[in-house]
């Protein structure tokens, strides 16, 4: 048995799952937390996948690896590959400001968008590369090279040999602000008008292009890719299947065959692992949305969906806007959440918990419409994530979102698309190894227009951040 690795190097774990390269069967796995916060040092990244590996197994017997990460964070290396400070994470907002000043000094979202498929939000490397050089003017000056965590672990994988080595490829790349999934190509311009200079990047591989090897084992490095990427390809999503994913972002995208722009800056024209594209929409507040109404109601998960699903739909009028830290689509990182509608008879348990669930589905549902409006076809919706295990959001999810809803079991999607990209890279060949799908569970409920109507006129009653 040929045996391959991936790894899913997420906000708050890593994830390792080792594979059988023909087949796609789970031979063992191994997991270990992150710190929380927004900066991190990439350290815990390493140690964390150290331990994870440790308890997978290693990789003595693996054939090849590959690594799956959490997109847009800013990995600042100076020149002798050590790290300049703290990586600034994908949910870490304080480059707000940045990233409204370069889409104006460009023109506005038109030309971002023609550009590089996106409109900087805080969320986006360029805007951080561009706080770091106005408020870290030292750190900016050290900078000689800049990469993304998935790039990072898959260089410290091969032994961190050199910041000539360091790659990523096209569907982390296109998270940046500064690489075009149009052109394919990087902008050097916009990397050296958000950051004053051009330090070295990574080199974007293709698809099933070899990385390396890991250093001391032999086992082949695959390019690795972003998260959304990454489970895409663990889910076999197709052109045409939508995936909608609830972890501590909620994400919407979908496979297509063809590159999106949208000025509007609400769905980021993202490529995929495969060659293909991945237009895409995220919200800041998902799983972590049960968690806090889970936390203020003094209940568990359980009790929560009960809660829920034993309200009426539209909770009585009652809406939970859950901007808990700020959102991003829509763009507004400053906001706060917001509840409306309570009366005597909507303060109930089961009316907040109901709201809070029609809140995070209204959010994605905003993101499943507008990538839809830009002519990408709706198949089906793939629902996975932390959050998919809530009945409540199972069975409510096709009534918000307007369509019927596919559930696959629980798993680690975004760490088996690592490892099916691994498998392609041992392959070869100009597509990945077909592996059994997964069965999924198909929810269905008559559509509830009203409930998103209603969130629509609270959503803009959220107010900013104060203190």
């Amino acid at each position: 048995m040929t045996l391959v690795a991936g790894v899913d190097s997420s906000t708050q774990s890593c994830k390792v799952v080792v594979r059988d390269a023909d087949t796609g069967a789970l031979v063992r796995e191994g997991r270990a937390a992150h710190p929380d916060g927004t900066e991190v040092d990439p350290a815990a990244w390493a140690s964390a996948l150290e331990t994870a590996l440790g308890e997978a197994g290693g990789l003595a017997d693996v054939a090849a690896v590959a690594v799956g990460g959490q997109q847009h964070g800013m990995v600042c290396l100076d020149a002798d590959g050590a790290v300049v400070r703290p990586a600034l994470l994908w949910n870490d907002t304080r480059s707000a400001q940045a990233a409204t000043d370069l889409t104006a000094e460009l023109g506005g979202g038109q030309a971002w968008a023609g550009a590089v498929g996106l409109v900087p939000v805080a969320s986006f490397t360029v805007t951080k590369l561009r706080w770091l050089a106005e408020h870290e003017p030292a750190n900016a000056a050290r900078t000689a090279a800049v990469c993304l965590p998935h790039d990072w672990l898959t260089w410290t994988l091969a032994g961190r040999p050199g910041l000539d080595a360091l790659v990523t490829d096209r569907g982390d790349a296109s998270g940046t602000g500064y690489w075009s999934p149009i052109t394919g190509d990087y902008r050097p311009d916009l990397l050296e008008r958000a950051f004053g200079s051009t330090p070295v990047l990574p080199r974007v591989l293709g698809p099933a292009e070899q990385a390396g090897v890991v250093a001391g084992g032999g086992a082949l490095l695959g390019p690795g890719t972003g998260d959304n990427a990454a489970a895409a390809l663990g889910i076999n999503a197709e052109p045409g299947d939508v995936v909608v994913s609830i972890g501590t972002s909620g994400v919407v995208s979908t496979v297509s065959t063809t590159p999106s722009a949208d000025p509007s800056g609400t769905v980021a024209g993202f490529a995929d692992a495969t060659g293909n594209f991945l237009p895409l929409a995220v919200t800041l507040n998902a799983a972590r949305v049960l968690d806090a109404t889970a936390r203020l109601l003094g209940v568990d998960h359980d009790e929560l969906s009960r809660l829920a699903l034993s309200a009426p739909a539209g909770s009585g009028g009652l809406v939970l806007v859950p901007y808990l830290e700020g959102e991003r689509t829509p763009d507004r990182p400053h906001s706060t959440g917001a509840v409306h509608g309570l009366t005597l008879t909507t303060a109930e348990p089961a009316y907040l918990a109901r709201a809070a669930v029609e809140g995070l589905l209204c959010g994605l549902a905003d993101g499943l419409e507008a990538i839809a409006a830009l002519g990408n076809p709706v198949r089906r919706v793939f629902l996975v994530g932390g959050g998919a295990r809530s009945e409540a959001v199972r069975r409510l999810a096709p009534a918000v979102l307007g369509v019927p809803v596919l559930v696959p079991p629980p798993g680690e999607y975004v760490a088996d698309g690592a490892a099916r990209q691994a498998a392609w890279v041992l392959a070869g060949g100009d597509t990945p190894p077909v592996w059994p799908a997964a069965s999924t569970e198909t929810y269905e409920a008559d559509p509830v227009p009203h409930v998103r109507a209603r969130y629509a006129e609270v959503r803009e009653l959220t107010a900013p951040r104060v203190g």
